[in-house]
């Protein structure tokens, strides 16, 4: 080997045995700040003490939230999905259009890609979980409105035995009229159009019922429009806003279409509110 080759290797085998390779960290206990969480996203005292946030390259992060009794997030979704792993106490989740479920420590619950959510205390027990998330051009979490006293206050499903998916337990609406025949758009319907769409934090879910009423009125869609109605009373809208809704629409959409909404509000005006 020449010389000048031969320092060249020597060089570089030096060079490379010299690289510092990363370094194992450790994040004592002691060291980690404890914050409170803000109000406008949560019911309650709740603190947060983050375990680790993206490095490197990475976008995982996680962190311990701890719930006073009745303590709670807002309704809120994650671009990429969660995972909590409940520590202590007894807890709630729910997703949007779902049973609120009791979680206790050891349980596992993975929340998919933007599912409407929310997790917390039970309102007797404080809960601790910790949380892991991934983010997206940044983002971890979308937050929406605050969850209701008669939503928190939902029996919870606390059998802890092994039971099929929620889906499986108690199918969703679209499940029951198309499932059987068109198992796709079932699909479609839960996981894009109320998982997605209505998710979103542009409009309130009071908002999205107001104008999706409006547009099955001025298309005469009643079978749709039943539902929705009561969709809408859950999420807020008022008797009078629809009569008001259907009564202005008379003249954009026709008298037809008006009587038509008259008779079914009639109906779903006569169930209580879910």
């Amino acid at each position: 080997m020449k010389p000048i080759a031969a320092a060249a290797l020597a060089f570089s085998m030096l060079n490379t045995a010299g690289a510092a390779e990363p370094e194992i960290r450790i994040s004592r206990a002691a060291s980690r700040p404890v914050q409170s969480a803000p109000a406008q996203n949560f019911t309650g005292t709740v603190q947060v003490e983050m375990l680790f946030t993206p490095d490197g390259g990475t976008r995982t992060s996680a962190g311990k939230v701890r719930f006073a009794p009745g303590a709670r997030t807002a309704w809120h979704t994650h671009p990429l999905g969660q995972t909590l792993i409940v520590t202590e106490g007894v807890g709630r989740v729910q997703r949007w259009g779902g049973p609120v479920e009791e979680i206790r420590p050891g349980d596992v619950v993975r929340i998919p890609p933007h599912a409407r959510h929310w997790h917390g205390a039970a309102p007797d027990s404080a809960m601790a979980h910790i949380a892991i998330q991934e983010a997206q051009d940044g983002k971890t979490v979308d937050w929406l409105e605050q969850v209701s006293e008669q939503d928190y206050q939902a029996k919870p499903r606390t059998d802890t035995s092994p039971t099929p998916s929620a889906s499986a337990a108690q199918p969703s609406r679209a499940q029951q009229l198309l499932g059987d025949v068109a198992p796709k758009l079932a699909q479609l319907t839960d996981d894009v159009l109320f998982g997605d769409v209505w998710a979103r934090p542009g409009l309130s879910p009071r908002d999205r019922s107001l104008v999706t009423v409006s547009a099955l009125i001025a298309m005469n869609r009643p079978d749709q429009l039943r539902s929705h109605m009561a969709l809408a009373r859950q999420n807020g809208v008022t008797e009078s806003e629809l009569v008001e809704a259907l009564t202005h629409l008379a003249f954009y959409a026709g008298w037809p279409n008006a009587v038509t909404a008259v008779g079914v509000a009639r109906d779903v005006f006569k169930a209580p509110v879910q």
